[in-house]
């Protein structure tokens, strides 16, 4: 079997079981921005409130983000990647049972709390199986989960909305139903997974042996050009840049992802099911651009540009959205460029952690750029929620973080990329790309 089919069918077997664990992350850390309008009417929150509680996961998320990493890289990836799992689909089933403003804060920051280490975690399951070559055609099978959860969510959180079970509100619903699948998930994930190509028995004898010594290759040379210590590493410009980048990029993103169905009513004047179902348009605009962006990544084996253009253009075309006198049609368009461009940066963004450092200062570094960039989700949510209610503008609100997106675009533009390995030593003919699906 050749190289390439070696990679090929290690994906096959790993990326679509994280790809579905993925979306159903994002389910459960989403699901709460379709339930904002019949919520905040049920509950009588303020918009503040609520921007508060929906970044109270994030203070969860940074608290517990790096021990979470550490417990798996020491212990097992698949079996606390288990454990993560069942926790945070109870927790997202709790959400539903809230009924004051505590118990909406309390949920929400215990869900961050469960969630944090899953998505480092994965992103460093995936750097001991893909080499750095491909890694990022790999990271965009995970990532591309990101937007099809927003696809699924909306239809599905319509649905939800629409049920009235046992005289319990459909927004409840959105939340008990769409953590089930963690749960279930939990108990499935020890048993698939295997935590090193070493311990797959589903690779024959020679592919195992050829994967893990073409991984110990690229260890091996990351050791000879990178000896960074751990406080090394977290006290580099490179990790520093990476982490302030991902603060602006988090702080926008759930600031467009939060408000995005309110957004719709506001411009479209519809329904709150009919605002839900249009939110769904611009993630799949989404969906239809990570891969190719992590393949144009891989093919030229660039990071920088293939992360920091994409932010600009977001924060452009989002900003554009605020020009008075626009139709609907346009607006959702301007909506659906920056939902192609909101997470096409992140397969190259997350390569470069990974290229360069000694496993250890990686899986440090990958922790506290999450942890550190996740600072931006609470403070994005609860700076929207704070300006609307304040009686600010919602294009005011939209400029600041159209402005965020740019700052993050720029910040990576700063960074000097080291060469992950001496020039002509290339593994993989990279003319075809490989077959991630």
């Amino acid at each position: 079997m050749t190289e390439r089919a070696i990679i090929g069918k290690a994906s096959k077997r790993i990326l679509p079981f994280l790809f579905l664990l993925y979306v159903v992350s994002y389910l459960d850390r989403g699901n709460v921005a379709f339930a904002k309008l019949p919520m905040l009417a049920d509950l009588k929150f303020s918009e503040s409130i609520f921007g508060f509680g929906a970044g109270l996961f994030f203070v969860g998320y940074v608290i517990a983000g790096i021990p979470s990493v550490f417990v798996a890289e020491r212990w097992s990836t698949r079996r606390w990647l288990g454990k993560i799992l069942i926790i945070w689909g109870c927790c997202t089933v709790g959400v539903g049972f809230v009924n004051t403003t505590l118990e909406f804060y309390g949920a929400r920051f215990l869900l961050g709390m469960a969630e944090a280490g899953f998505f480092p975690i994965v992103i460093l399951y995936l750097s001991s199986w893909f080499p750095a070559q491909v890694r990022a055609g790999a990271l965009s099978g995970l990532i591309v989960a990101v937007p099809v959860s927003f696809m699924i969510s909306a239809p599905l959180s319509a649905a939800c909305m629409s049920l009235s079970w046992f005289g319990v509100a459909g927004w409840r619903w959105i939340f008990i139903l769409q953590g089930l699948p963690a749960v279930i998930l939990g108990f499935v994930t020890p048993f698939y997974l295997s935590d090193r190509p070493s311990e797959a028995i589903w690779l024959e004898p020679a592919e195992r042996d050829w994967l893990t010594n073409e991984l110990a290759r690229e260890a091996d040379l990351k050791r000879k050009h990178s000896n960074l210590s751990i406080r090394q590493a977290l006290t580099s410009r490179y990790v520093l840049v990476l982490s302030a980048a991902l603060s602006f990029i988090v702080l926008a993103s759930y600031g467009y992802i939060l408000w995005l169905p309110t957004t719709i009513q506001q411009h479209s004047g519809r329904s709150n099911e009919q605002s839900t179902l249009l939110s769904a348009i611009p993630f799949v605009a989404a969906a239809l651009t990570v891969q190719l962006t992590a393949k144009s990544s891989d093919r030229r084996r660039e990071r920088k540009l293939h992360t920091a253009v994409p932010l600009i253009i977001a924060g452009l075309s989002f900003a554009i959205i605020t020009v008075p006198g626009q139709s609907f049609p346009m607006t959702m368009f301007w909506l659906c460029i920056t939902g192609m461009s909101l997470w096409a940066w992140s397969p190259p963004f997350w390569v470069l952690p990974t290229i360069t450092m000694g496993e250890s200062a990686a899986a440090a570094s990958v922790g506290f750029i999450n942890t550190i960039g996740n600072v931006g989700g609470f403070v994005g949510p609860s700076l929207v929620g704070y300006l609307l209610s304040a009686g600010v503008s919602p294009r005011v609100a939209v400029q600041v973080l159209s402005f965020c997106f740019v700052v993050s675009g720029a910040l990576i533009l700063t960074l000097r990329v080291p060469s992950p390995a001496p020039q002509g030593d290339k593994t993989f003919d990279h003319a075809t790309p490989v077959n991630y699906k």
